[in-house]
Parts: C-alpha cells; sequence; structure tokens
C-alpha cells in the first residue's frame, strides 16, 4: 500500500501512524520533520509543482516498496506557509523486520530532499529569501545510487 499526500492541512500523526500499523507489519519506522525556528526564521513558505510534485513521491515510494519489500509506505508533504514547529513532512515505512524498514525511511526522506520539486522561502522579519539546494542533501540522496 502506498499513500502520498501534498497538501495545506496540518499532518495528523495518530492517523497516518494508525493507517501504516493497520497493515500488519513486524516494524514501523517513521520521519517526522518541523520548522525549524534557527537564524530567526518566523515563517516557511513551501511551493510546489501540482501532479508532478505527487508523481516523484509516488515513484520514490514504489521504488522503496521493491526495494526493501515493504507492506506500506506513507508520505505527506506540507504545502503553503508554515511556522516554526510545524510538522512538514511525515514518512512512514511497515516491512517485516525493522532494518528494512529503519533503511527505507531513510532513503525516502534523503530522496524525497533532491528529487521532490518542492520550493521553499524563508521569512526573517521583514525580509524573504528562497532557500538555495543544500550540497548535504545531495550528497545523502547520491549515497542511495
Amino acid at each position: 500500500m502506498i499513500r502520498v499526500s501534498v497538501q495545506p492541512a496540518p499532518i495528523d500523526l495518530g492517523t497516518e501512524i494508525a493507517g501504516v500499523e493497520a497493515k500488519g507489519a513486524g516494524a514501523i519506522a517513521s520521519f517526522t520533520g518541523t520548522v525549524r525556528g534557527d537564524d530567526g526564521v518566523t515563517e516557511l513558505m513551501l511551493e510546489h509543482y501540482p501532479g508532478m510534485t505527487e508523481g516523484a513521491l509516488v515513484a520514490l515510494a514504489e521504488e522503496a516498496m521493491v526495494r526493501w519489500d515493504l507492506m506500506a509506505v506513507t508520505m505527506v508533504h506540507r504545502v503553503g506557509t508554515m511556522e516554526p514547529g510545524d510538522r512538514i513532512v511525515f514518512i512512514a515505512t511497515a516491512a517485516a523486520h525493522r532494518a528494512a524498514a529503519l533503511e527505507s525511511c531513510t532513503y525516502l526522506i534523503d530522496r524525497l530532499k533532491t528529487d521532490a520539486p518542492f520550493w521553499k522561502r524563508e521569512r526573517r522579519g521583514d525580509s524573504a529569501i528562497w532557500v538555495e539546494a543544500r550540497d548535504s542533501d545531495a550528497a545523502a540522496g547520491e549515497r542511495w545510487a
């Protein structure tokens, strides 16, 4: 089972975890990312390319399902305006054993950072800047090639 959602609504962790746990797997791994307030960030605006973004996430989930023989993958990503502390991304994987669940979850967040078309703008006080891609994200994604 694959569930992918790109949405402006807050992420409900209880509902998302329950959807993966219902599959009867022996191991569930999850990652939740939140908006950081470091360096004075007061707001994060996240834009995406509708249709293309969801397609990229589904392709990553399908690849993970095969590579690790997963029972379920859930990927939820927020778009729109968020504040520090808001949940921005949730990924969960379900597998028979913990190694596959943990590795696939790490793989998905690493690849999402480089393969999905999202654009971030951070606001600090009266100014806003678009966030450039980070070399560290590229390196994390490349290790799975």
